[in-house]
């Protein structure tokens, strides 16, 4: 079969199969700027690993952010069988001409908004991301029913987190609804412009790389959201959100914001990038060393 005929039987491409160039370009940056995700997603978490209010929160924050990290290799491998270089796409992250999700250029100003995170991220993230599990193209597809599953976790913790916050001293209620109020806007600017203003959501559709529109992804985390919020006892910063009957309304998403932040203008911006270009060159000696052992191993294999 050919390629269209696999898209239109709704099958899997393999790495090996016939694709166009312009398919296997638009999954090298959706996968790759998916990664970057992880490993910049990373910093505003790991920012309370050493002030978590207690070890049990510490080893589930330690926990998570290692998992996003694992998250990072899983979609850096999967973007490597379409022929991409995983130094290259560091290199392109590194250098601002490939982006992340603008979410993680906020801060964590208090430990309401780790659990923030991980309820409206993370949630954010889960219903992005399990239709990404039907993808058209297998690696991916693979690498994200793995991702899905850690995911639900990282969302349970969060809601458990903001759960015990919202149910604790007045202050530390003020405390979650500060951190839904910070956090609840850039959340629904995680699933990337409207329709009209989307310019590779349509092609990405009818190859079956996306299942859904960024608007009804949008629609299903608000309808899915709200409810939470109300059983928390907080009250999401949106004064015309109301209830149609079938799905909540909610109000106009500031879009001067989120191309702001996408253009390197938000708060952190500067800050992750300079951590994780950081990190990168201080590492450089452990991947120097592996690639020495990995050389050494093969000469003495010939």
């Amino acid at each position: 079969m050919g390629f269209q005929e696999v898209i239109d039987a709704d099958g899997r491409i393999e790495p090996r199969d016939e694709m166009p160039e312009a398919y296997r370009k638009t999954l090298v940056r959706q996968i790759a700027q998916h990664a970057h995700s992880e490993i910049i997603g990373m910093q505003p978490e790991g920012n309370w690993i050493t002030r978590a209010p207690s070890l049990r929160r510490k080893v589930i924050l330690v926990a998570k952010v290692q998992d996003e990290a694992g998250h990072g290799l899983y979609l850096y491998s999967a973007a490597e069988t379409l022929g991409a270089s995983r130094h290259d796409l560091l290199d392109l992250l590194h250098t601002g001409r490939q982006k992340y999700s603008t979410i993680f250029n906020y801060p964590t100003t208090s430990w309401a908004d780790v659990a923030a995170i991980g309820w409206l991220v993370d949630g954010a993230a889960i219903v992005n991301q399990v239709p990404l599990t039907r993808c058209s193209y297998g690696p991916y597809a693979r690498a994200m029913t793995r991702v899905c599953k850690e995911e639900s976790f990282h969302q349970r913790q969060g809601f458990e987190a903001m759960t015990v916050l919202s149910r604790g001293t007045p202050a530390q209620r003020q405390m979650a609804q500060d951190a839904l109020d910070r956090w609840w806007w850039p959340a629904l600017m995680m699933f990337g412009p409207s329709d009209a203003e989307s310019p590779n959501s349509a092609q990405s559709m009818a190859w079956g790389i996306k299942r859904f529109s960024n608007d009804e992804l949008r629609q299903r985390f608000v309808d899915a959201t709200v409810p939470q919020a109300d059983y928390l006892g907080l009250t999401v910063p949106d004064p015309t959100l109301s209830w149609d009957g079938e799905h909540y309304r909610y109000g106009e998403i500031d879009w001067t914001e989120f191309f702001a932040v996408m253009k390197g203008d938000g708060p952190c911006n500067r800050q992750r990038m300079g951590f994780r270009v950081k990190a990168h060159e201080d590492g450089a000696w452990v991947r120097e060393a592996a690639e020495a052992y990995a050389a050494k191993q093969r000469a003495k294999a010939i």
